[in-house]
């Protein structure tokens, strides 16, 4: 795995090393120990006061692994064994949240956002205490300026009347990339998560530098059913090809040899897709609707639902490729368990509402599952898939990719419809849909949206680092 921070690095440890004692049948019996194990006395702790914090760290770091959060602790002295217990042996997982802010982790970033700095002249305006709405401005003997924390609320009335730009805006890493303001501090100064309004982008995750923000994984009711015989079948989406430096049947084939029935290709869903999607289009363009946008990213769904009721009309209803992948599955396995693998936090949401897919797993989390069931991908038995798709439907992965397989399918067609991509939904680009919903005008008839930068292949659950899976991508494409 190509790591790119430390906190993705501990990610992968501690998921590897919990289902490397799950395999190993001693997770009951050692899970307690292991963050002994993991930070032992004398370590050298990165980022945490002590090592007892850091042990606490990885505890709580567990819970989410293991398909809970915070609020299932009732008594802090339960320990780590009853949580995994109850993890192996329930029936279904009720949680409704798909993530989770681990509050021992959760504790080091600023709690003001603005700091003044010995930039400051001690002027005769003071203009930033003229206009603190909270009389916070405090003066040194020196006359230079300071904040009084204790009472500042961070309206940066401050930051923005100073004449020397001596008051700087210290942001919050997780608030400042969450595109529709859904994370904020709880009274306790912890980073709460609104699902409300969470859009399940999944930009926080990768962007907290404490790795406090989880999903509530569903790795070990995969594992646990895998372990049981039951049916099951892997549907894998198409930016499968980015993730791991194998080919594409080893890659296959290991991930059959966790115990899945059939391995299937997402990419055979994404041909159905694009001919209903191409056909839509034509259908909404001639009765005269002014454009019509893709409804496969789950995120951008999500960002329509809870924040553009407005553009809900031109989303297209065509369903995604995981949709008609999984029903192309039931009609040959149809008892089987279906998990949709994929490096998407969206497409969590999108598997609950969707009553033929069962579970979720990121490629993030395969990567680590493999390596604590001592998987090596290139020693594992290559596997083709039954159905091989076309390159245009493995294009879905990038961004343009369904633009592009549109325009294939509508041959001579495809000169008469423009087409733009919307890739990356930060606060911008959701203006500029904004726009587009209320005023009806669009600079083209077709228009992809991703909420990922360069698409599904640089989604925030990915095994491989985002521009090594570009070029990977590219490449594997060429080849099809």
């Amino acid at each position: 795995m190509a790591f790119t921070n430390n906190v993705m690095i501990v990610r992968h440890k501690l998921l590897a090393q919990l289902v490397r004692l799950w395999n190993e049948n001693r997770l009951l019996d050692e899970i307690d120990r292991l963050p002994l194990e993991l930070s032992p006395r004398k370590s050298k702790v990165i980022g945490r006061c002590c090592v007892h914090k850091e042990r606490a760290v990885w505890k709580y770091k567990s819970f989410p692994l293991l398909g809970f959060d915070m609020s299932d602790e009732v008594d802090e002295l339960t320990p780590l064994s009853e949580y995994a217990k109850k993890a192996l042996l329930r029936t279904e997982n009720k949680k409704e949240n798909l993530l989770c802010v681990i509050d021992e982790a959760c504790s080091s970033c600023v709690q003001v956002n603005y700091e003044i700095t010995n930039l400051c002249r001690g002027c005769v305006a003071r203009s930033c205490y003229m206009n603190c709405p909270k009389d916070s401005i405090v003066f040194q003997k020196n006359g230079q300026a300071s904040i009084d924390h204790e009472t500042c609320i961070s309206c940066g009335k401050c930051h923005s009347s100073c004449p020397y730009h001596a008051i700087v805006y210290v942001p919050i890493p997780c608030e400042e990339v969450c595109p529709v303001k859904a994370i904020s501090k709880d009274e306790y100064g912890i980073e709460h998560i609104d699902e409300s309004k969470c859009i399940y982008c999944g930009k926080c995750i990768n962007a907290c530098p404490f790795g406090a923000i989880f999903e509530i994984s569903q790795a070990f009711d995969v594992l646990q059913r895998l372990r049981n015989k039951e049916e099951m079948v892997a549907i894998v989406a198409p930016s499968i090809l980015a993730q791991f430096s194998a080919p594409i049947e080893n890659v296959y084939g290991a991930i059959k040899a966790m115990g899945f029935a059939e391995v299937v290709e997402v990419a055979q869903g994404a041909m159905e897709t694009t001919r209903r999607e191409a056909e839509e289009l034509k259908e909404k363009l001639a009765e005269g609707q002014p454009f019509m946008t893709t409804s496969c990213c789950p995120s951008y769904v999500e960002l329509a639902n809870k924040h553009i009721p407005d553009m809900k009309k031109y989303i297209s209803h065509t369903g995604s490729p995981m949709y008609y992948t999984a029903r192309i599955v039931k009609e040959k396995y149809p008892n089987a368990k279906i998990v949709f693998v994929g490096p998407c936090v969206a497409k969590r949401q999108e598997v609950k509402r969707d009553g033929c897919v069962d579970f979720t797993l990121t490629f993030e989390e395969v990567g680590s599952i493999l390596t604590g069931l001592n998987i090596n991908i290139n020693e594992a038995r290559p596997f083709s898939v039954l159905f091989k798709s076309v390159r245009e439907a493995h294009g879905f992965a990038q961004s343009g990719g369904v633009v592009n397989a549109v325009k294939v399918y509508l041959k001579e067609e495809q000169d008469s419809i423009s087409a733009v991509q919307v890739a990356n939904l930060d606060k911008k680009n959701i203006g500029l849909l904004r726009a587009f919903a209320k005023t009806g005008k669009t600079p083209a008839q077709f228009i992809e949206v991703m909420a990922c930068e360069g698409g599904c292949v640089t989604g925030p659950c990915t095994h491989n680092d985002k521009k090594t899976g570009q070029k990977q991508l590219i490449n594997e494409l060429t080849k099809r």
